[in-house]
This record gives structure tokens, sequence and C-alpha cells, in this order.
């Protein structure tokens, strides 16, 4: 196996992922999979091209020696079709999460999705001289206790105490987006959505409003907004030192589409993003290119049908049930 990687480290999206407060845990993933990969090098069995790009042209040119492309390229930021997006005031998830770029201190994010959620915790825990990549082992278990309220001495009834407001004072003030009517966040995980919700209402300083139109942004950089429907109508102008772009992603199927109707076309197979945007998630895409690997070389596997699940065992067919009543 050869592993191309544009990337000088491997990781992709999780390396934007492990920057998120409460996501550091993301750091083990990456070493896990860091040392997996070794092994297999010192065994012979692998070997990794980092900081290479490979084009439709560097794919048919090595065509005799590669019987199959899998392409796991993931994604790219949806760009919406928003008069003014190309003012230097705003940015894109990836310029602030992997690039680094300065923020200011008023900000509006476009989306709130899991994305548009994570950029704002993001935001509003680090400045921009902070330490942006704190390992698991990093954060303060002590000041984890104290900012929710848990009293490790069970001193206090239930073991619950005042919460100190202090630990975490926001570095920034945020208004977060979403086109849909109702609640921001209604889509994140069912174990761990409310903990996002939470922690940014209780920082004070997120503000987050649905049913937005995005009108223009404008010379200065400010965004004009509507709010609602119908007779209920507002307009808004968010005088704001940054907008950061959190809407949505798609699909990376360069290589495939080059393929169609040439030679590679039955020997490219797109996983995870690069298979499928909407709703990308880490589980997913692992599962589908672990399942792909245990079949590829069996005879009927061929691009477009070449995405395998398991059977439903008992749990998750008393789950699918369940949800009904909810």
């Amino acid at each position: 196996v050869t592993l191309f990687d544009k990337s000088n480290e491997i990781g992709g999206q999780f390396n934007m992922a492990k920057r998120i407060p409460g996501k550091e845990e993301f750091h083990e993933t990456v070493r896990y999979f860091r040392h997996q990969l070794a092994k297999l090098e010192r065994k012979g069995k692998l070997e990794m091209k980092l900081g290479t790009e490979i084009s439709h042209a560097d794919m048919e040119n090595t065509s005799g020696d590669i019987d199959k492309w899998v392409v796991a390229a993931g994604v790219d930021p949806r760009v919406p079709p928003i008069p003014g997006l190309d003012h230097p005031n705003v940015l894109s998830y990836i310029d602030v999460l992997r690039h680094n770029a300065p923020v200011g201190q008023n900000v509006a994010i476009i989306g709130a999705g899991g994305i548009g959620f994570d950029v704002a915790e993001y935001l509003i825990h680090h400045d921009d001289n902070a330490d942006h990549d704190l390992t698991a082992d990093d954060p303060n278990a002590g000041d984890f206790l104290k900012e929710w309220g848990v009293d490790p001495q069970n001193a206090s009834r239930g073991g619950l105490a005042m919460p100190d407001e202090n630990i975490h004072r926001p570095k920034r003030q945020i208004v977060l987006m979403q086109r849909k009517k109702g609640k921001l966040g209604a889509g994140l995980g069912k174990t761990t959505g409310w903990i996002h919700r939470a922690t940014l209402a209780k920082s004070g300083a997120v503000e987050m409003i649905g049913s937005v139109s995005y009108d223009k942004v404008d010379n200065d950089g400010r965004l004009h907004i509507t709010v609602g429907k119908g007779d209920k109508v507002k307009t808004r102008v968010l005088d704001v030192d940054n907008i950061v772009v959190c809407a949505g992603q798609i699909s990376k199927k360069d290589l495939e589409k080059e393929a169609k109707g040439t030679a590679l076309a039955d020997k490219v197979f797109l996983i995870g993003g690069a298979y499928e945007a909407g709703e990308l998630d880490a589980k997913r895409a692992i599962d589908m290119g672990t399942r792909l690997a245990l079949k590829i070389h069996e005879e009927g596997v061929v691009p477009g049908k070449h995405k395998f699940q398991s059977g439903e065992g008992p749990e998750e067919k008393l789950f699918q049930v369940l949800k009904r009543f909810t």
C-alpha cells in the first residue's frame, strides 16, 4: 500500500478538530494512527509519501504499478452566494482553525451546524496569544469542576457548588446564525450537543439567531442580515471585526470526475467526506474505509457499489423503535 497526502502530517480534519476545547482527545486518535502506520512501514507493508499532492496525470502515469485508488481527499468549505463575501474581514473556518488567522473581538459566524458551534467555542476560549494545541492531558480538571459547580469533596449537598464564572472569561463577543428556523444546535450529537449549547449560553458572550437571510457584506466589512419571516421581519447590520463562514462542506470529487471515461474509471473509490460531505463525521468515514479495505480485493466490488454496512443488531432495532416516540 502507498499512502499519499498533500499535507506534511497525517490526520486531515482531525488536526482542526483536536484544537476545539473538549476535543483534545483527538490528539490521541492521530497519535494512534501515526504509530500504527509507522509499524506497517517498518514491516515493509506500507510506503508513506507525505507532502505529495496527486493529480489525475500522476494517477495515469502510475496506473501500471497501482491496481486500485482509494480517494479520501475530504471536503472543501461551501461558499454561500452572499454579495461581498470576498471582503478581507471574511474568513473560512479553515483560516481560523488550521491557519491561525487573527480574529477580532467581535465576530459573526455564518452557519450553526457542528462546525459553527466548534468555531464559536474555540473563539470564546482562545485569544490569538493562547496555546491552541492543548493535548488530552493539558486541560485542568480542577478548573473544569469549579466552572461547572462540582464539589469533588462532596462537602456540599449533592456534591454541588456555586459555579465559578471567572474560570474561563470569554475572549470574544460572537453572533452565531443559521438560516433554519428553530433552536440552534438541534442537529448536534444527542449525547454531547447539549454540552455545546450550554457552554455557549453560559458564557454570556454568544447571541444565537435563527431564521436568518444573509443580505450582503458591505465595503466596511459589516454583515447585513434579515431576521424572521412575514410580518415579523427585522433587518440588522452587524458591525463586527470578522465574519467566519461555517456554511457546510462540499465533497472533493475531482479525481473521480477526471477518471470517468478513462482506464482509471473502475479503479477509483471515494470514501469519507469525498464520498458524501453531508453531516460528515469521523466514525462514518473510518467505518467506510475499513469495510472497503476488507472487501476491495473481491471481484464484485466496483466504484459506486463499494459502501458496505453491517446488519442491524437488536440494540439498533430497539433504538429505531424508540425513536418513533421521541
